[in-house]
């Protein structure tokens, strides 16, 4: 049997539907359990021992709005995750997978993100992500455990609300895309190729425990994104190129008033962000199902 946190959420929905197709079992957690699911106050070491594998996903997600105060973040994703992983400790349970993320290592980056990279996290999102990962690496646990610590990139997928929904909203509309002055690169991860690495993270117990950023293979520009989503639709792609001066006063602006475009999504667009993937690549040993392209064309066909 596999217990999921977070089952009922972007990445635990389709990591539930990934699995059940594998003929595996399942036991989901969440804040509001429906039938079938536990509390996470009812994951205890007693449970775990029916186990062997732990998957850590539930957590407070970043929210590009900031309305949210910095003790939430560490309440679920510190507090919460250092008390889950104190019962696996204790269990006989043999694997445990925590969902982090790159922002745990850097809320901006230029260059390729590599996991030797000393974590700088500025946001409490981030440092909450990192102070549950320095918990997590600090517990010894026995030589039969496996322990993985996770750090996707931007995940996308089948039920994904992020910001691939408001570029498909300006394409699917007909509204210019605004940024053409933006030039960038970035990774994202298609929400199977996570699913993929979770499962053999699972099945391999040749795999060392550790810390492994999650990315597709190859990197796109926003731009391109753009271009991509306009020609699963059938439609031109129109794209402005407005000056960036202006663009950063529009978003300025939307952070006060409810406008499509702020500050945090404006740098969610248009910044640079590339991770490399090659330490779980070579751990694994194997392709993942998706190219950067087919993940982003089906998950714009889901929507």
């Amino acid at each position: 049997m596999i217990i999921i946190t977070g089952i009922t959420g972007f990445v635990g929905s389709n990591l539930r539907s990934y699995l059940l197709k594998k003929k595996k079992k399942i036991l989901g957690a969440s804040r509001n359990p429906s039938l079938g699911e536990v509390y996470y106050s009812q994951i205890n070491k007693t449970l775990l021992n029916n186990t062997n594998y732990f998957i850590h996903l539930a957590g407070k997600a970043h929210d590009l709005k900031k309305t949210s105060e910095d003790l939430i973040y560490y309440k679920v994703n510190t507090e919460l995750t250092k008390k889950l992983f104190d019962e696996f400790i204790e269990s006989t349970c043999k694997v445990f997978i925590y969902m982090s993320s790159v922002k745990a290592a850097a809320d901006s980056f230029e260059g390729i993100l590599t996991e030797d990279f000393i974590p700088k996290p500025i946001t409490a999102y981030g440092k909450s992500k990192f102070a549950a990962e320095e918990y997590i690496l600090s517990k010894k646990s026995q030589k039969e455990k496996r322990v993985y610590i996770l750090r996707p990139c931007m995940i996308h997928g089948p039920n994904n609300k992020g910001n691939l929904n408001l570029l498909y909203s300006f394409v699917s509309k007909g509204i210019p895309y605004p940024f053409g002055k933006y030039i960038n690169s970035r990774s994202f991860v298609s929400v199977e190729n996570l699913c993929f690495i979770i499962n053999e993270l699972m099945d391999n117990d040749n795999i060392a425990s550790g810390i492994y950023n999650v990315a597709d293979d190859d990197s796109i520009s926003t731009i391109d994104l753009v271009k991509l989503m306009s020609e699963v639709l059938g439609t031109p792609n129109r794209i402005l190129k407005l000056p960036k001066l202006f663009i950063s006063f529009l978003a300025r602006i939307g952070d006060f008033l409810p406008i499509p475009i702020n500050s945090e999504r404006l740098i969610k667009l248009t910044e640079n962000y590339e991770v490399s993937n090659l330490k779980i690549k070579n751990a694994i040993n194997k392709k993942l199902p998706l190219s950067s392209i087919e993940g982003i064309k089906k998950t714009i066909t889901s929507f």
